[in-house]
């Protein structure tokens, strides 16, 4: 068993909007946020979920550091600052020095590698921005929100495709736990909206074609599923030792009290169909926090919507929690925002276990037949959940599961 960390601060910005409140309202009301997008308009699939702020606003909003950032690093700054100011935390309170960032993410900076490759086919080296290189590093959104908030600890990027953010958390913890640092800023960015990444994932088989419905595109478990709405967002979390979260007085909104991350060592692309990598990921997250299947009340899960995914994940959670907890999937409202989509669902989690509301999963109806889980459809449930489990699992079989628990 790993000691248990508080979480103390969220801060999110998703297709619902900027900040947590704006997300977590949207997945309770369950209506999907895809929309026709003008810059996919080419494509055999056109919507998608972005983050409603176009780039000149969110540049306002990040302030005059953002000329120099990607997308993907402009919404992680904005993210880790309403996590920290949630945290009653700030560089005046603390020592950076004893401070870590770690932010993953799946693809990096898509939408600035394109426009660099157009400048350079189209009208030669000298047009290539001299910033290309710390545009497009992938670990530059947790370099440009560690000097942001002058954190002078560990900055790390982990990328583990989809399930990023998830590891970001996780790797956050263990940092606090081996006492590298006292507060870890944690979760994950992606900004991938760009023809090139939808065309990759349509060709892949993965994305939902209901270019006639797309708010409904999405659907977790249903039988009629065909796959995921591309989306954009990020999500981030501040941890801290309960200990030191006390003893300054702070709100505690929920307990990381476990991990478990596995491999299937199984295809690229296709999860394991036996979802014996899963199982063993949030064996180890129950077993990391000294809990047994039955302490768990909810399950929210990666459920993508594609139609390997949602089967071989219901099949997981009918195996491993047969007492039919809850089960909510944000992707039905909020799309795939791929390696940021763990470290927003982990922070929806949290908040479903503060406000002792689950959310419900969007466009679905009832689970397909033989998905003998308890999906919750039509509108949020009151549940009083005390430890809830949060899915990421990502293209090269990598398996994250976080259980986390009731402040109190």
């Amino acid at each position: 068993m790993t000691e248990p960390v508080a979480v103390t601060g969220l801060g999110l910005v998703t297709p619902a909007g900027e900040g947590a409140d704006a997300a977590w309202d949207t997945v309770c009301r369950g209506v999907g946020t895809a929309a026709h997008d003008p810059e996919l308009a080419a494509l055999p699939v056109d919507f998608s979920c972005r983050v409603p702020l176009s780039r000149e606003a969110l540049g306002r909003r990040v302030g005059r550091t953002a000329w120099r950032m990607s997308r993907n690093a402009q919404l992680a700054v904005l993210a880790a600052r309403e996590a920290v100011h949630d945290a009653g935390l700030g560089p005046g309170t603390w020592n950076g020095d004893r401070v870590a960032v770690v932010i993953g993410c799946g693809l990096g900076a898509d939408a600035a590698r394109e426009e660099q490759a157009r400048r350079l086919e189209e009208r030669g080296a000298d047009m290539v921005s001299a910033l290309t290189i710390p545009l497009i590093i992938p670990n530059m959104a947790a370099g440009e929100v560690s000097i942001d908030l002058g954190a002078r600890g560990p900055s790390l990027a982990p990328a583990t495709a989809c399930a990023s953010g998830a590891t970001a958390v996780a790797v956050a913890r263990d940092l606090l736990a081996t006492g590298q640092c006292d507060v870890a800023v944690a979760g994950a960015t992606e900004a991938a909206v760009t023809p090139l990444t939808a065309a990759g994932f349509w060709r892949a088989g993965t994305l939902a074609r209901r270019t006639d419905a797309v708010a409904g595109a999405s659907r977790p478990f249903a039988a009629d599923r065909d796959g995921f709405v591309l989306a954009e967002g990020a999500g981030i979390l501040v941890l801290e030792r309960t200990a030191d979260a006390a003893a300054r007085g702070a709100r505690t909104r929920a307990r990381l009290v476990g991990c478990g991350s596995t491999s299937d060592a199984h295809h690229p692309t296709a999860p394991a169909p036996d979802a014996r990598g899963t199982e063993r990921a949030l064996r180890t997250a129950l077993a990391d926090a000294g809990l047994t299947p039955h302490d768990v009340g909810h399950v929210n899960a990666h459920g993508t919507s594609t139609p390997l995914n949602d089967a071989g994940e219901a099949a997981l959670i009918t195996r491993v929690l047969p007492h039919r907890p809850s089960v909510t999937a944000p992707k039905g409202v909020l799309g795939h925002s791929l390696g940021a989509a763990g470290a927003v669902e982990a922070a929806l989690t949290v908040l479903t276990l503060q406000h002792r509301t689950v959310p419900p999963i969007a466009n679905l109806r009832a689970p397909a037949p033989g998905f003998d889980i308890d999906c919750v459809t039509g509108g949020p449930r009151r549940q009083d959940v005390r430890v809830a489990v949060s899915h990421s699992f990502g293209f090269g079989g990598h398996n994250v599961v976080l259980a986390l628990a009731r402040a109190s």
